[in-house]
């Protein structure tokens, strides 16, 4: 029986690898890289590696017409009679010449342009023939660095394993099988049969289908940013074509091949060349460059993209069979080169899907798709390993092994568990830590950390301040949980404070979070000026914007998410709020102004304070509505929520101070919040957030509790902070115990405009204009309006951006400049 069931085996095995290869070559003998090559009338096909080798599937001996198609070499059609497989058929492939010939067109009219014209005029039906379909998908991808240094600006860099002394190497090498379900116009569910990562035995590629599906017939190609397709309807305005001739195939189709030229070099726009099959129109080829500073992505310095179609005579479809695309980019010195492969084959095409076919989950992984082993991949990769491939496997197999030798992880976690001198200033962590089932990994099951010294900073209130603590994690197990607990220390206050947490998951029941302790606190929880930009702000300019006041609390909150569509947090929290005073004037920079006073209400009265000491006990509610989104699963069973910018956030606040020392400080406070994002194809982002809220019986409350609005007093702001603040109004001016509106809105052109400006595209930088909006029923109508530029720099360093500010209040204008880094 074991002979008999190992017979079986081999004979499987056997049949799994059954296939007609070779190496492909030009002329000169030298190999061509990414063929297409594919069984005549069939969708069985795959792509010849970056050297030329190929590996064509089939199931038996027998004769095959098999179809040799490149860009820039004559299509070739070789009877292969493989009496016994695997069969050995190397092809050589002859240069493409396209012809030029004489094209009737309207007086002087460019020849290409008609052809153009023809191909976005049958885009349409030529799209929607390839509509709904099911496919097998096949993706490659490997990364590679050049000139790594040791240090870097003097830190010291911890390159990837399996590099050369130089700093040269492969960094990352994946693979993906995946089966297609598709639906124009962007309905996708795929399906992951296997993955692998090179150097680890139980990682997945995110090389899926899902972002790499890029489709010609569409007005635009998105790459970060919106491309205009060379086929867009209104590619005219983008681009010129130049007609370089015409070849046909072997199945006497007319291609035409038509150089892409860019009208404006700083638009999102390709260049190269399109090839278009006269009669139908429909794209045989495609062959772009894509430049970084075109996408927005400045370290990028050229991407090349091709694709390639095949036709079908049994139903007529040129359909893509292989996609290619590499990159190169650099910066600081270091070069990143990159390769991707895609192989769609065994197409089927349908008239329509069922409509519970497509759903939410978008990608899904088989089980087991991360284990699959060499047999496997072996068997069903269709496009073979180079040598450089091969090796980085066979290498970086070799070093994790090396690396989960037990001893060696005994010895690891005995160094890392020692503490150094410099270890009193950095911190420390030591991880709890238990063998897997084989024996070969070391799972964390605890982590004890110790924080080290965060960088001092400087208030008034504290002068200069840091903080240092403990925190202990238990991972797994019936009750996971953190706890923490953290000391502050003000140098001129001569004050700690401390303050703990204590945060279980009770799984099916959600996470609840006990805190207590003692805190110095910023008026506005939100916190609109940091620790940092104070530091700076007072020590050089003597303007100290941030006012505190103290907070000795104890409370509980608990959040779950209702039906996957509500996540809700509850929380309870007594605590005593006190005033406090400024303990230094010290400053860097010497002026003759003096500090304002820690008193929102009177910045000039060092006396005075903004309430009384106050005892309130205040319950909570906060929830966020989440809308159905689309998710790629994981082979862990987690969820990665895919982006959408197209849906709403909407949340709601509640919040109660239901007993209190006085009765004056009791009220309660509702509010609801909404942001919008979204994009106009190739003219930009468009950003909008609304905020609005009512305060119940509060005329007596503390100040502590006004709803106070992120304002900025320095001419910093962060980027990711545009549709949550304002730029020039004062932090505490507009705080309210009444009702409010407030609105914030943005338009980042993302180079639409500018780029079309002679000269001034030179400069790549985005027109970003905005406004900001706040009302209240105490104080008049407060209006900022802004225009600036972003993606100000130089080369591949474009993290500057700088604003104009108009607000006005009233009959009260202020005029400003803002300035932001994207880190």
């Amino acid at each position: 029986m074991k002979k008999l069931i190992t017979l079986l085996l081999l004979t499987a095995g056997f049949l799994l690898n059954a296939q007609i290869k070779g190496k492909i070559t030009d002329k000169e003998g030298h190999g061509i890289p990414f063929v297409s090559v594919s069984i005549e009338n069939t969708y069985n096909n795959t792509t010849a590696n970056e050297n030329g080798g190929y590996e064509l599937p089939v199931k038996q001996p027998g004769k095959y017409t098999v179809v040799f198609q490149s860009i820039g070499f004559k299509t070739k059609k070789v009877t292969v009679n493989a009496q016994s497989l695997p069969h050995l058929q190397n092809v050589t492939l002859d240069d493409d010449n396209y012809e030029l010939k004489e094209v009737v067109v309207n007086s002087g009219d460019n020849p290409a342009n008609e052809i153009i014209r023809q191909a976005i005029a049958h885009k349409k039906e030529n799209s929607e023939k390839l509509g709904r379909f099911e496919a097998d998908f096949y993706s490659k991808g490997i990364f590679r660095v050049g000139n790594l240094p040791k240090k870097l600006m003097g830190m010291k860099i911890e390159g990837p394993e399996g590099l050369d002394k130089n700093g040269n190497g492969v960094i990352y090498l994946s693979e993906t099988v995946s089966h297609l379900t598709f639906e124009q116009p962007n309905k996708l569910k795929e399906r992951v049969i296997a993955t692998k990562v090179s150097g680890s035995d139980n990682g997945f590629s995110y090389g899926t289908a899902l972002t790499t599906f890029y489709n010609f017939y569409d007005d635009y190609v998105d790459f970060e940013v919106k491309m205009v397709s060379p086929l867009a309807k209104g590619a005219f305005g983008y681009y010129k074509y130049k007609f370089e001739g015409s070849t046909f195939d072997e199945q006497g189709h007319e291609i035409n091949k038509i150089k892409i030229i860019p009208r404006r070099d700083k638009e999102p726009v390709f260049e190269g060349y399109i090839y278009i099959v006269s009669g139908s129109w429909a794209i045989y080829a495609v062959d772009v460059d894509i430049k970084g500073y075109r996408v927005q992505m400045p370290p990028l310095k050229s991407l090349k993209l091709q694709q390639n179609f095949s036709h079908n005579t049994s139903n007529g479809l040129w359909a893509k069979n292989s996609q290619t695309f590499d990159f190169e980019a650099g910066m600081f010195g270091i070069n990143f080169t990159g390769k991707f492969t895609h192989v769609y084959s065994n197409y089927v095409f349908h008239d329509k899907f069922d409509k519970k076919t497509f759903g939410r989950e978008v990608v899904s992984y088989e089980k087991d798709a991360i284990k699959k082993d060499s047999t496997y991949w072996t068997a069903n990769r269709p496009v073979p390993l180079t040598d450089e491939e091969t090796k980085d496997y066979i290498k970086k197999d070799s070093l994790r092994k090396v690396r989960e030798n037990p001893a060696r992880l005994d010895s690891i976690a005995k160094k890392h568990s020692r503490f150094g001198v410099l270890s009193v200033i950095s911190g420390h962590s030591w991880n709890g830590t238990r063998r897997d089932s084989t024996n070969t990994k070391n799972i964390i099951t605890s982590r004890f950390t110790y924080n080290g010294f965060e960088i001092p900073m400087y208030n008034t209130v504290q002068g200069w301040n840091t903080e240092n603590g403990f925190s202990y994690s238990k991972y797994g197990g019936k009750l996971p949980f953190t706890a923490s607990v953290t000391a502050n220390y003000g140098l001129a206050e001569d004050r700690f404070r401390f303050r703990g947490a204590f945060s279980p998951y009770i799984r099916k029941v959600g996470t609840f979070h006990f805190t207590g302790g003692n805190s110095i606190v910023q008026f506005n929880p939100n916190e609109p000026i940091s620790p940092l930009v104070n530091t700076i702000s007072s020590l050089v300019f003597k303007n100290n914007y941030m006012k505190l006041y103290d907070k000795t609390f104890m409370g509980v909150s608990y959040s779950k998410t209702l039906f996957d569509r509500l996540s809700l947090t509850g929380g309870v929290e007594y605590s005593r709020r006190k005033a406090l005073f400024n303990n230094t004037d010290y400053v860097l920079i010497k002026n003759t102004d003096d500090y304002f006073s820690n008193n929102p209400l009177n910045p000039l009265d060092n006396t005075s304070v903004p309430f009384a000491t106050h005892y309130v006990t205040k319950a909570t509610v906060d929830g966020q509505f989440i809308w159905p989104y689309d998710y790629m699963s994981t082979p862990y069973g987690g969820k990665v929520k895919l982006s959408d910018d197209n849906l709403p956030t909407l949340g709601f606040h509640y919040e109660k101070i239901f007993a209190a020392n006085k009765e004056q400080y009791k009220y309660d406070f509702v509010s609801v919040s909404s942001t919008y994002r979204t994009s106009f194809d190739n003219k930009g982002n468009f950003g909008i957030a609304v905020n609005a809220g009512k305060f119940f019986g509060a005329d007596g409350i503390s100040f502590a509790d006004y709803k106070h609005f992120n304002g900025n007093q320095t001419h910093y702001t962060t980027m990711d902070s545009r549709l949550k603040s304002f730029n020039l109004l004062p932090y505490y001016t507009a705080s309210t115990n009444n009702s409010y509106l407030e609105l914030h809105a943005e338009h980042d052109f993302n180079g639409y405009i500018m780029n079309k400006i002679p000269l001034l595209n030179l400069l790549q930088w985005n027109l970003i204009v905005g406004y900001h909006g706040l009302m209240t029923p105490d104080t008049k109508p407060y209006h900022e309006f802004t225009a600036g530029f972003g993606n100000i720099g130089l080369g591949a360093f474009r993290i500057l951006r700088v604003d104009y500010v108009h607000s006005f209040q009233g009959n009260v204008a202020t005029n400003g400049v803002m300035f932001s880094l994207a880190l």
